[in-house]
C-alpha cells in the first residue's frame, strides 16, 4: 500500500517536520496539586504552564527544555526534563535540515542520502526520545494523566517517511 506518492514525499516530508516542530509533544493534566490542578503544555522547544488554585507568583508560565532542567535540578523529575532537551535537540536538527532541504531541494536531492528518509529517521527518533520523557515526567514528577499527542503525530509522520517508495 502506497501512502504518498514518490513526487510528493519531498514536501511531506518538510511539512510533517514542520507540524511536528510547533505542535505539543505532551499535554499533561495534574489534578489536586497542594489543593490546585496544573497543566503542561509541552512543545518541543518550549512548555507553557497554566496552574490554578495553587498559590504560585505565576498562573501561567513559559519556560524552555534547559531552563525547565535547571529549575528541576536535584529533583527526580530532572531525568524527564534532560531527556526533554535531547529530544529537542533531535527536532532542531529535523527542522535545520528541512529548512536546509526546502531552499535548497535539488542540491539535497543529489546528495548522497534520500533527505525524506533521513527526516524520517529524525522524526522517528524524536518520537523515541520523547516518549521516554513523557513516561519519565509521569512516572517521576507529577501525578497525572499525561496525553503523548505530538509523540504519536511523529511515530506516524516516521512511518510514512521510512517506508515511501521512491523513484
Amino acid at each position: 500500500m502506497v501512502w504518498v506518492r514518490s513526487e510528493h514525499a519531498g514536501a511531506l516530508s518538510v511539512v510533517a517536520t514542520w507540524v511536528c516542530a510547533f505542535l505539543p509533544w505532551n499535554l499533561m493534566y495534574s489534578p489536586n496539586i497542594a489543593g490546585g490542578s496544573l497543566l503542561f503544555v509541552r512543545f518541543p522547544f518550549f512548555q507553557v504552564r497554566f496552574a490554578w488554585g495553587i498559590d504560585v507568583a505565576q498562573r501561567v508560565a513559559l519556560s524552555d527544555p534547559l531552563s525547565a532542567t535547571a529549575f528541576q535540578a536535584g529533583q527526580s523529575i530532572a531525568v524527564g526534563y534532560k531527556v526533554w532537551s535531547v529530544g529537542a535537540a533531535v527536532m532542531a536538527v529535523a527542522v535545520l535540515f528541512s529548512v536546509v532541504y526546502y531552499t535548497q531541494e535539488e542540491r539535497v536531492e543529489d546528495g548522497p542520502v534520500d533527505p525524506v528518509r533521513v527526516l524520517g529517521g529524525l522524526l522517528g527518533l524524536a518520537g523515541v526520545v520523547l516518549a521516554a520523557s513523557t513516561y519519565l515526567l509521569a512516572t517521576r514528577g507529577f501525578p497525572g494523566i499525561p496525553v503523548p499527542l505530538g509523540v504519536v503525530l511523529l511515530f506516524v509522520f516516521a512511518g510514512v517517511l521510512l517506508t515511501v517508495e521512491r523513484a
